[in-house]
């Protein structure tokens, strides 16, 4: 797959976003800048990301009417959303980050280490269910036959490569839940589970075939 994930990071300092950037620069993704939440809907009208870094204190529109807005829209609401604030923010900054969608909430400031294994592990499934769409297009493809133009229309010939990819997210997703486990972060847990029981649906159609 030769696009890298994209990551919104939203925060209306420049110091901060310029942080930001070197503490995921070792991760092979693709950081987007928004300086303000009406920044971060626009980019989110042409882009595809796998993750949204949101600040909550800006002006304007704050952390929160902006998640409001993403979970709204269709093509967006599934995106996960980190929320980032600083440690003196009011006691109920959490409940409503989560309350509006976030499936974490960081304060500044934050290990630089613990941030950039969430990340990771967010693209990392990010990836898997990109690469877990195609097996399915191409499953369904054998299955109907329905190939397009130039594709191998001898079953046998392609089975084994197909096998070869299932296998391959199937051991990518393992990875992912043991890094989950072994860290501790429930974050991810319902992405996990989603993506299992994907992967579990896609083995089930492929084991027919075969």
């Amino acid at each position: 797959m030769a696009d890298r994930a994209k990551i919104l990071l939203v925060d209306d300092r420049e110091e901060n976003l310029i942080a930001l950037e070197a503490i995921l620069s070792s991760l092979d993704l693709v950081p987007v800048r928004a300086r303000s939440g009406e920044e971060a809907l626009k980019a989110l009208l042409g882009t595809e990301f796998a993750l949204i870094l949101l600040d909550v204190r800006m002006p304007g529109m704050d952390g929160f009417e902006t998640a409001a807005h993403i979970k709204r829209r269709e093509r967006t609401r599934n995106i996960p959303i980190i929320f980032l604030t600083v440690v003196d923010s009011a006691p109920d900054y959490a409940f409503r980050g989560y309350a509006a969608g976030a499936v974490d909430y960081l304060t500044k400031p934050f290990d630089p280490w613990v941030l950039r294994a969430k990340v990771q592990v967010f693209v990392e499934l990010y990836n898997m269910n990109r690469r877990l769409a195609e097996q399915a297009v191409l499953l369904r493809e054998r299955l109907t036959g329905e190939l397009p133009p130039g594709e191998p229309q001898d079953q046998a010939a392609v089975l084994p490569e197909l096998a070869r990819r299932l296998t391959a997210v199937e051991d990518e997703l393992a990875r992912a839940r043991e890094q989950a486990r072994k860290s501790g972060d429930s974050s991810t847990s319902s992405a996990i589970s989603d993506l299992t029981e994907r992967v579990a649906h896609l083995r089930a159609g492929f084991d027919a075939l075969t």
